[in-house]
């Protein structure tokens, strides 16, 4: 908080700044635009900060330190003194067989953790053989059909040496009980699994649209998961509260926090409701933010939510736990603003993105191969991803201090306002019910469409430079050195599949599937269930065939 006497001064001093210094400069050469903003538009950005700009800023109650509420400045007392970020590089490359061999390179390049992409069947509940899966088999991702692709993936990867992040939503509870199978065969301990599951449908029913179930059977899976976690897999986290792809659909920097711990809200009350204790389950949630390209903007909506999250749990959860209060988050670059022109460009843009993620405090984060606009990442490209965070680890000195920009008057200014907006934008969705009416009624869809179409605008009529597309556009050949899956190895993927079915015990996954259909209809936790199945080598379609059956599909507007 600053003395009222100081602040008056320095509004003259700015004053007398602006006439006698700054007058003469603009009128000869003027400003390269007549309006600046941040990178959505979301605010006004001024010429000059001065303590002015944040004249009620309480340190201790709105930056305090590192480790202690309200958490701005990170949630761990050392943050990246103590421990480097975990560096993932996302991989899912058609076969089972092929995601294992690109793992084992990751591990053996210096990657910290894995990070499993699924090809569309399998995010969409369906097996490679399924008419719904022609031609999608292993394209965008792995695809897997049963716990025989599971043990392929990490085999010789230890899983109690290994952290593993799935993006995985609809069918998560299926993908995460094939990890416990996988380490109960290796002999890990149940609390030695480590790693994420997605596991945020109410994201997909805002902006990415691989849903399976209706909202409520959905909700109940998740809580399900919490429940079973909490009890067997304590380490794991047990979703990622997405606001990736809210910010991929178009929103702004505000609306994509808004929207994230607006789900979180609904997620966390669901959980209560079932008579979940909040600080049980909470410490093993997680959020997964976009890392785009303006640095400021992006830093300051990290310190943001962290600070808006402990309020929320505080106040209207009354959480006691301070696990329960720190938002942890994994942090993606952006995969919109990789361009197929210029292809080059994209290893620029990634590095200012990963900058901003470790300025911002993440816990892990994964930055793009420069070719994902176009195709899966091909080896060389990962590489050089990783290399991307190796030297922004080791050579930048970013990570040498915590929370560096902190006290900036433009970067506390700008955490007050993304902040400050963000809560209008969740007391509107509070006026709309909440999160789950809010989306149901298309509500918060629309405020994403109209922000993106604003920004597709503003490209087109050439208000927004993207380099090497709108501006300083170059002849270039066609790239051609990309990941493919070929029609052969589809079908090999198909014949494995239908292999399995007729070598496995029909008997024991025919019963373990029975088991899950009555748990569905009861009140009974699911997971053991699905467990009991994948062990059984049920598969992945035939899992959530019976969830189909029993809960039905969603249908927007129904």
């Amino acid at each position: 908080m600053f003395d009222p006497d100081d602040l008056e001064a320095i509004r003259e001093g700015k004053r007398e700044w602006e006439e006698e210094t700054l007058s003469s400069t603009l009128d000869r050469f003027g400003e390269r635009k007549e309006e600046f903003t941040t990178d959505t538009g979301g605010q006004d950005v001024k010429r000059l900060y001065t303590p002015d700009d944040v004249p009620d800023l309480d340190y201790e109650d709105d930056v305090g330190f590192p480790g202690e509420e309200p958490y701005t400045r990170g949630v761990y007392p050392t943050m990246h003194r103590g421990r480097l970020w975990t560096m993932r590089q996302y991989a899912g490359m058609g076969t089972a067989a092929e995601t294992n061999e690109r793992f084992q390179y990751l591990i053996d390049q210096g990657s910290s953790g894995l990070s499993m992409a699924f090809d569309l069947p399998t995010q969409m509940g369906y097996d490679s053989d399924a008419k719904m899966a022609a031609g999608e088999v292993g394209k965008s991702g792995v695809a897997i059909d049963s716990l025989e692709d599971f043990e392929r993936v990490f085999d010789d990867i230890p899983l109690d040496e290994v952290s593993t992040s799935m993006t995985i939503n609809a069918p998560a509870a299926v993908l995460l009980a094939m990890y416990i199978a996988v380490g109960d065969r290796q002999g890990v301990d149940r609390e030695e699994l480590r790693g994420t599951i997605q596991n945020d449908i109410m994201k997909e029913y805002i902006a990415r649209n691989l849903y399976i179930y209706p909202p409520e059977p959905s909700m109940r899976l998740i809580t399900d998961i919490f429940a079973f976690c909490a009890e067997e897999v304590p380490s794991f986290n047990t979703i990622s509260i997405s606001g990736y792809h809210i910010r991929e659909a178009g929103s702004t920097a505000a609306q994509e926090i808004a929207f994230t711990l607006g789900d979180g809200i609904e997620y966390v009350q669901a959980a209560v409701d079932a008579g979940l204790d909040v600080d049980e389950f909470a410490p093993q949630l997680s959020f997964f933010f976009n890392a785009h390209n303006n640095i400021l903007e992006e830093v300051a909506k990290f310190r943001a939510a962290r600070r808006m999250w402990a309020k929320i749990m505080e106040e209207q959860f009354g959480a006691e736990n301070p696990k329960s209060k720190q938002l942890k988050f994994h942090t993606q670059t952006a995969g919109s603003t990789l361009t197929a022109q210029q292809i080059e460009n994209n290893v620029v843009r990634v590095g200012y993105q990963a900058l901003a993620a470790v300025l911002g405090g993440t816990q892990s984060l994964h930055t793009n191969g420069k070719d994902e606009a176009l195709s899966l990442p091909t080896e060389q490209s990962v590489r050089t991803a990783l290399r991307t965070q190796q030297i922004l680890a080791h050579e930048s000195g970013a990570a040498d201090t915590i929370d560096p920009l902190a006290g900036s008057y433009y970067v506390e200014s700008l955490t007050d306002g993304i902040e400050e907006e963000a809560f209008e934008i969740l007391e509107e969705v509070d006026r709309r019910g909440g999160m789950l009416d809010a989306v149901k009624s298309q509500w918060v869809q629309r405020q994403i469409q109209d922000t993106a179409f604003e920004r597709q605008r503003e490209i087109e009529e050439g208000e927004r430079i993207i380099v090497g597309v709108n501006e300083y556009e170059v002849e270039e050949e066609a790239h051609v050195d990309l990941e493919d899956v070929s029609e052969e190895e589809e079908q090999a993927q198909i014949d494995r599949v239908q292999a399995l079915r007729e070598d496995r015990d029909s008997e024991a996954a025919e019963d373990a599937l029975a088991g899950l259909r009555d748990a569905c209809r009861g009140d009974a936790n699911v997971m053991p269930h699905i467990v009991d199945a994948v062990k059984a080598y049920a598969t992945v379609g035939e899992i959530s065939d019976v969830m189909r059956e029993e809960f039905g599909e969603y249908k927007p507007g129904q």
